[in-house]
């Protein structure tokens, strides 16, 4: 069994509450982040004017990750030291995931784990679990009705 830890960096477009970007990674650090950041950039299509909303970890705060939001022009909105809520539904994602999808015991490697954590949010959390938010439909679903 492999004893390290992988890191999950995600980042979820509040509308649907779909995970449009995520990396993975031995180390917790702004090169994570930053990739996370680049996927959901690219999967959205490039957008303007959206806002950024992270936790204040030090990964979202440093300078690498906020020169990629000024090229990609988007708007830094930092939560408020000590409130929660302001990243609710981040959260409920790390919660969910937690809870419902990930091993017990160990995995044996870095891929099996990357893959595990790539198959629920590809084929569980945005294609078929239901959400509160979205009237009990899937982020994919609820994204299709609009």
């Amino acid at each position: 069994m492999f004893p390290e830890w992988l890191y999950l960096a995600a980042v979820m477009d509040l509308f649907a509450r779909r995970v449009v970007g995520w990396a993975c990674s031995d180390s917790p650090n702004s090169d994570l982040t930053t990739a996370a950041l680049r996927m959901a950039y690219e999967s959205r299509g490039r957008p303007q004017n959206v806002i950024f909303h992270p936790d204040q970890g030090c990964h979202y705060t440093s300078l690498q990750f906020r020169q990629t939001l000024w090229k990609y022009k988007l708007t830094h909105s930092m939560s408020r030291r000590g409130n929660c809520w302001d990243n609710a539904p981040m959260e409920r994602f790390f919660r969910s995931f937690k809870i419902e999808w990930m091993r017990k015991e160990c995995y044996n490697n870095y891929a099996e784990a990357e893959r595990d954590t790539l198959k629920y949010i590809l084929q569980h959390y945005n294609t078929k679990r239901g959400h509160s938010y979205n009237n009990y439909l899937s982020p994919v679903m609820m994204e299709a009705a609009a």
